[in-house]
């Protein structure tokens, strides 16, 4: 028999115990959590993953997946013999990649991260934009500046779209069920064409559709850092501007963060970026005073 005054015990029931009121705060609110990068390769942080989701579920809190896969349609891709061409680091996807693009991330991904919620105890629904009408898209445009006449030229970027309608009720009607939808980022055009969406663009607009208390994007790094290194936890959208000018946030990370900030302007009360290689650091951003990562926000929302 366990001793109750074993000090590791008495830890666990204080642990519990400090997360009440984060439990109590966000009952019955919605959680987008925009899955990739190397988390999704590794098969202990995906079990991990599975297992922050249905503890989200088991708590009240309704949690909605969206996910990624460049590496793994680079790799389908290839085996498949398909050139890619990349214009600033963007993929051109023409009719045959935006094919193989779908069958990836609605299929072998989706259903993958499905199994995975289910070996942890929770059910879970694979869906794309397609489904139920839930996302319309449109083409994403792009221009890129001529180095030698410095005009700004147009870029197509062929099937590669954004959201541009989102109707709720199906991610809506799956959390009411009890499930967790596990959304990829498929979705037609209004003329019926298939367009490949970024997973973090799709997932900041399904936050602010939905008006989610939380975006998080689990990323490959800790959050974002300032010159010295040090995370920075609380961020507004003038300081990122402001960071963005100065040089400390750069490359990769200014996307992500646009795609925040976007979120906080249209509806999601906050977004977080978050290292995704961190064992449950998704718990410990949601259920700690400390938190784990960057969080974004406009007004002042407590944590």
């Amino acid at each position: 028999m366990s001793n109750p005054h074993d000090p590791a015990m008495l830890a666990k029931a204080e642990t519990l115990v400090d997360a009440l009121p984060y439990m109590q705060r966000y009952a019955g609110r919605t959680f987008v959590v925009k899955y990739g990068g190397h988390a999704m390769g590794d098969p202990e942080l995906a079990h991990d993953f599975a297992e922050d989701v249905v503890l989200l579920k088991a708590v009240g809190i309704n949690p909605v997946v969206v996910h990624g896969g460049g590496p793994q349609i680079g790799a389908m891709l290839k085996k498949a013999g398909i050139e890619s061409q990349f214009v600033d680091g963007l993929r051109v996807t023409d009719k045959a990649t935006a094919e193989v693009a779908e069958m990836v991330l609605s299929g072998a991904i989706n259903k993958e991260i499905v199994g995975w919620i289910t070996k942890a105890g929770g059910k879970a629904m694979g869906i794309s934009g397609k489904d139920g009408k839930m996302v319309t898209a449109r083409k994403v445009q792009r221009t890129k500046k001529d180095p030698d006449s410095l005009i700004e030229q147009v870029v197509d970027l062929g099937f590669v779209g954004e959201p541009d309608t989102i109707d709720t009720s199906v991610i809506e009607t799956i959390s009411s069920a009890g499930m967790i939808p596990v959304i990829a980022p498929i979705a037609p055009g209004a003329e019926g064409d298939t367009y490949n969406v970024n997973a973090d663009t799709m997932a900041g607009a399904i936050a602010a559709a939905l008006g989610a208390a939380r975006l998080f994007l689990l990323t490959d790094v800790h959050g974002v850092l300032d010159k010295q290194g040090n995370l920075l936890t609380d961020l507004r959208p003038a300081d990122i501007e402001r960071l963005q000018q100065d040089g400390t946030i750069s490359g990769g990370m200014i996307p992500k963060l646009e795609t925040c900030v976007h979120a906080v302007e249209a509806g999601c009360e906050a977004a977080v970026v978050l290292d995704g290689r961190v064992s449950h650091a998704m718990l410990l951003e949601i259920f700690t005073q400390e938190g784990a990562g960057t969080l974004i926000r406009t007004g002042q929302a407590t944590k």
